[in-house]
């Protein structure tokens, strides 16, 4: 007659330590350590170095974002590229660097930004004379101010879309390229305005 088969306990340290039954506890709370320190070695770096959580605050972008939207920010692109005309990006208000901001890039280095008349009109290499920038994503809503900047290296000026009610570059004057943490990538929440971002093609 064939015997039943016995099992004997793992001779291992936390068995011999523990006993039977703290030995199974430690083995298994240092599995789930272990997938811990594995998972934060893998999601640490792309958090903190890659992507990052943004909850937008405020009607100053409007009607592209709206308060309580939860967005993906792109913080990898810029280390191998120049921000682009257009682009919406999350950078630290230059007053307080504690804040962090939710603007359109609008002006570029080296360029002369003025806002009058309601719209804003670009100088550069290009267009020495200037053109004014169709902005598709304001909805025939004027650009309110009377200003003109011209932008050093490496400086932006950034505009809310809701126009009417940002505090922006007309407030706060141009911002550097080291206050900008990425640009908008994805709206995740809600899902039933999800989408994938890309800047606007302007037509001077």
């Amino acid at each position: 007659m064939a015997t039943p088969e016995t099992r004997t306990p793992p001779n291992t340290f936390w068995h011999r330590m523990f006993g039977p039954t703290g030995g199974a506890v430690a083995l298994f709370t240092l599995e789930v350590l272990q997938i811990v320190i594995v998972s934060a070695a893998i999601v640490l770096p792309i958090r903190y170095f890659l992507i990052q959580p943004f909850n937008v605050k405020g009607a100053s972008m409007e009607p592209t974002f709206y308060d309580n939207e939860y967005l993906v920010i792109d913080e990898l692109s810029y280390r191998f590229r120049a921000p682009e005309r257009g682009e919406v990006i999350v950078f630290r208000y230059p007053v307080d660097p504690s804040q962090f901001f939710i603007k359109r890039i609008i002006g570029l280095p080296g360029e002369t930004v003025q806002v009058s008349s309601g719209r804003v009109t670009l100088y550069n290499a290009d267009h020495p004379n200037g053109f004014i920038l169709d902005e598709p994503y304001l909805h025939g809503v004027q650009t309110q101010g009377d200003e003109k900047v011209t932008l050093g290296s490496g400086e932006y000026f950034v505009l809310g879309d809701n126009r009417g009610a940002s505090m922006d570059s007309r407030v706060f004057g141009p911002i550097k390229k080291s206050d900008i943490i990425g640009r908008v990538w994805v709206r995740g929440l809600p899902l039933s305005r999800a989408a994938v971002f890309a800047p606007p093609t302007y037509a001077p």
